[in-house]
């Protein structure tokens, strides 16, 4: 009888392991079909920013010939040297990062002090305040720039770095975010805060943020993409061009120098360099950003 049983468990054992074996070669397959959908979106998506740097690095060729050109035929890096010795960029640049910076600061601060009333105290109203600010977010944007332009001028500070950074100082989606974070705050940080006799502020300030990173760091990174890639509003309150940022001064090199697409698409990946890079240093507290304000 236990010869039998030994039988039985013996012959058992191939076909469990080949099972085992199977479900391996399915988790592999699935696996790799997946990156490999994964790797061809990514490169779709890519596919406009390959596209401009290839066109960088093609000096005196025309891109919209017949078949277009899509890979470089070889690598020079003469557009960039003509281009950057053409435009001032290191003074664009300057301007660039004076509006980005103002921006990003603006946008912590505030979003921050008018995120964290909603989420932690209680008052008559809160959440009517709350449902306002979310409609708002329907409303386009370019809808009030006679509105910005009126008040900005109004204010007397058109031509100044003040009055492009001013009308976008606040988001209703930074807001929202900075509310969900601060949701997830125990209250036992504030409560010992109190208790050691500390303000609001000082609780807000000494305790909460520091705690709240990963959100402070998506808005950071996502209002330095929007003000370093701002054009439009810069040309309409700026009346100086020395004051402009980058993006709006390769407009200008995109209007003479048309013909030589090799010039505007050398300025356009020295403008977005920087973001890139940025990214790259922040995308982890990015995710993490996010993955908490959804939770919320």
């Amino acid at each position: 009888m236990n010869l039998q049983n030994d039988k039985m468990l013996h012959s058992s054992l191939p076909k469990k392991e080949s099972s085992r074996i199977m479900r391996s070669l399915g988790r592999v397959l699935r696996m790799t079909i997946m990156y490999l959908l994964l790797v061809l979106l990514a490169l779709f998506l890519m596919g406009p920013f390959l596209w401009l740097l290839s066109v960088s690095l093609m000096p005196g060729r025309n891109i919209f010939s017949t078949p277009p050109a899509i890979f470089p035929t070889f690598i020079d890096f003469d557009n960039y040297v003509q281009v950057w010795q053409f435009m001032d960029f290191p003074k664009y640049m300057l301007n660039t990062v004076i509006i980005t910076v103002l921006g990003v600061v603006l946008n912590v601060i505030l979003a921050s002090l008018t995120g964290y009333p909603l989420a932690v105290f209680r008052f008559k109203g809160k959440n009517v305040v709350f449902t306002l600010l979310i409609a708002t977010m329907i409303i386009p944007s370019y809808t009030a720039f006679i509105v910005h332009y009126l008040t900005i001028q109004g204010l007397h500070l058109g031509n100044t770095y003040m009055g492009v950074v001013l009308p976008g100082a606040v988001s209703v989606f930074n807001i929202f975010l900075m509310r969900q974070t601060f949701i997830h705050i125990p209250a036992d940080v504030r409560d010992s805060g109190k208790m050691d006799g500390a303000s609001e502020f000082r609780i807000w300030w000494q305790l909460v943020l520091p705690l709240v990173k990963p959100a402070l760091a998506v808005i950071s990174l996502l209002e330095a993409m929007s003000f370093w890639n701002s054009f439009l509003w810069p040309i309409v309150i700026l009346n100086d061009t020395e004051l402009y940022p980058l993006a709006a001064a390769l407009t200008y090199l995109n209007g003479q120098f048309a013909y030589n697409f090799g010039w505007i698409a050398a300025g356009t990946m020295i403008s977005v360099l920087p973001i890139i890079i940025l990214f790259l240093f922040t995308q982890r507290y990015y995710m993490e950003g996010l993955a908490g304000a959804v939770k919320g």
